[in-house]
């Protein structure tokens, strides 16, 4: 990076912390302050913004630059030091403020009498499960499991023949290969970056409720993520062999094939159980948005408030997944 590209990313990073700052004070702790816990909604306010970026970039042209210090990761001297240090606490104490007002906290609610009633109801209800639907929400926890193995195993091939794309080390000779780098990195990026929970919503109106809608889901996320997992682990392997194997003349694909391959199986094996180990977590969530499994199965109940049978499914899911987490802990750990 240049030192006037350098230069520009810290004044823009100024600007943009001055007017989140000037934005906050302004819509949300000002009317908060002044009118109590009936504050109108948050609205963008165009003039604060502007003067709150303005003040970020007079800070930032006279050396006071919070940008400038996170980039170059040292402080400045003198009362540009104070200056970027008083900033940067008051930031911090303006988000705090922000989140505690937007987030509506009020710690005395939970000491209510009508609060304490509630949760003693219920509670008393999770821990008085409702035997009688055992053999039921066992069917459905075996749905689940098999849900998340089948959405890694169908991921996992694709995730080890993108992982080759998206190693940087691999994709840098020529412009197509840092080409085909950035576009697979950019796709598996966006897919990561979107929920399961989405995903699930997207599958059950496309295919139908059930768990073949929830498998989809986990498919797209696992091979996103695996994706990565396995590229990181392929960019950290020893050069050394690859030198040798290109020495002999070999082709790209046997380079790779003898040389990266042998010293990723290990970790690979290792990803991939941990990442079934998540899904199965995960498979108990996107049952509540139609994703089949025992999700689909506690949303149920707890729609009736029956709170006897939710305690009862409750019980099962945090124990097959503890289990699980031993097992996949254990596993991961003879592979090492």
């Amino acid at each position: 990076m240049t030192r006037t590209l350098h230069a520009a990313f810290a004044t823009a990073i100024d600007v943009l912390l001055g007017s989140y700052l000037g934005t906050v004070v302004w819509c949300v702790v000002v009317p908060a302050v002044v009118l109590g816990p009936a504050a109108p909604p948050i609205i963008m306010n165009v003039w604060a913004s502007v003067v709150g970026g303005v003040v970020g970039l007079c800070l930032s042209l006279v050396g006071a630059s919070i940008g400038r210090s996170a980039l170059e990761r040292r402080w400045p001297s003198g009362w540009q030091r104070n200056a970027v240090v008083h900033t940067s606490w008051l930031l911090l104490v303006v988000t705090i403020a922000a989140g505690w007002i937007i987030t509506r906290i009020d710690p005395l609610q939970l000491f209510s009498q009508q609060g304490l009633e509630g949760a003693s109801r219920i509670f008393t209800a999770l821990f008085t499960p409702e035997t009688a639907i055992i053999g039921q929400a066992l069917g459905a926890m075996v749905e689940t499991i098999y849900l998340a193995f089948m959405a890694t195993v169908f991921a996992v091939p694709f995730s080890f023949l993108l992982s080759f794309f998206s190693a940087r080390n691999l994709m840098r000779d020529t412009a197509i290969r840092r080409s085909v780098y950035v576009v697979v990195r950019f796709i598996t990026n966006f897919s990561r970056s979107i929920e399961p929970l989405i995903w699930a919503i997207v599958f059950s109106v496309w295919v139908g409720i059930g768990p073949f809608a929830g498998m989809l889901a986990l498919v797209v996320h696992t091979i996103a993520s695996l994706t990565k997992q396995y590229a990181e682990q392929i960019e950290d392997v020893d050069h050394g062999p690859m030198e040798a194997i290109e020495a002999t003349g070999a082709r790209r694909v046997q380079v790779i094939w003898f040389s990266v391959v042998p010293q990723c199986v290990i970790p690979f094996l290792s990803f991939t159980i941990y990442r079934w180990d998540i899904n199965v977590r995960m498979a108990t969530v996107i049952g509540l948005v139609g994703g089949g499994g025992i999700g689909n199965m506690l949303i149920q109940y707890q729609g009736l408030a029956q709170w006897n049978e939710v305690g009862m499914i409750v019980i099962i899911i945090a124990t097959v997944v503890w289990l699980m987490d031993v097992i996949s802990a254990r596993v991961r750990e003879a592979l090492k």
